[in-house]
């Protein structure tokens, strides 16, 4: 498995970059490859690292558990807000596309080692890795509403987002998180993470850039910037000292 992770992660780094180069790769089809790329990888990862068992346990509770609040947060408006899916991203249930419990699964064991490298003490590495993906949604949510994968009637501060998604985001991540704990708390960031750092980092860096000198979005590139790199420089720092 260590090998279909870099061979998906060279195909993931490929594709997006050219992606951000050709406009007429900026569609739905190529926002589901790059999608089921990143998850590819961040699954392979996870197995390579974790067992065939504990992986996929890992990968598969986040996207049900990520996939459940979706469906209560289209359905009730929480714990996210108010908002709606488009068809864009394909089959849905509930409203809510098959393709967001990916969306949930495949930065969640990235988000959970960058924690790890930081601290080791349970409840605060379940505070962190939700902080940690948390933070990528502020990149994300920005792009795909804007892109019309989703849209928020009511609006909000930031970039037409309102507040809530994000402390939705905190919650239904720290219950993964908690679950991880238990049933994963005895890993080695240090030994078995590079992989899930490597793909936490070059998201951070793809997104910043991207935003930067692609979607032309300074504002969403510093928010971002800034949320992402409160969690993986430390861990960078760290990794690099051990």
């Amino acid at each position: 498995m260590r090998r279909a992770f870099t061979s998906l992660f060279g195909a993931l780094v490929v594709t997006q970059l050219v992606y951000g180069k050709v406009a007429k790769l900026r569609t739905p089809a190529g926002t589901k490859a790059i999608v089921g790329l990143l998850w590819g990888a961040s699954s392979a990862d996870a197995i390579a690292a974790r067992g065939l068992v504990r992986g996929t346990s890992l990968v598969g509770s986040a996207a049900v558990l990520g996939f459940a609040t979706e469906l209560a947060g289209v359905a009730t408006g929480r714990p996210f807000g108010h908002y709606t899916y488009s068809s864009l991203l394909g089959r849905k249930i509930g409203g809510v596309p098959l393709a967001a419990g990916a969306a949930w699964s495949m930065m969640a064991r990235p988000a959970w080692v960058v924690a790890g490298l930081i601290s080791r003490r349970r409840a605060t590495r379940v505070a962190l890795a939700a902080g940690a993906l948390t933070a990528w949604d502020v990149f994300l949510d920005p792009r795909m509403a804007r892109e019309g994968y989703w849209s928020w009637p009511g609006g909000g501060h930031y970039e037409g987002i309102p507040a809530s998604n994000f402390l939705g985001w905190l919650a239904t991540s720290a219950g993964v998180f908690a679950i991880w704990a238990l049933v994963d708390g005895d890993d080695d960031p240090l030994h078995d993470g590079d992989g899930a750092l490597t793909l936490y980092t070059w998201t951070w860096v793809g997104e910043l850039v991207a935003n930067v000198f692609i979607w032309r979005r300074p504002r969403v590139a510093l928010a971002g910037g800034a949320a992402m790199g409160i969690f993986v420089v430390p861990a960078l720092l760290a990794r690099s000292r051990r």
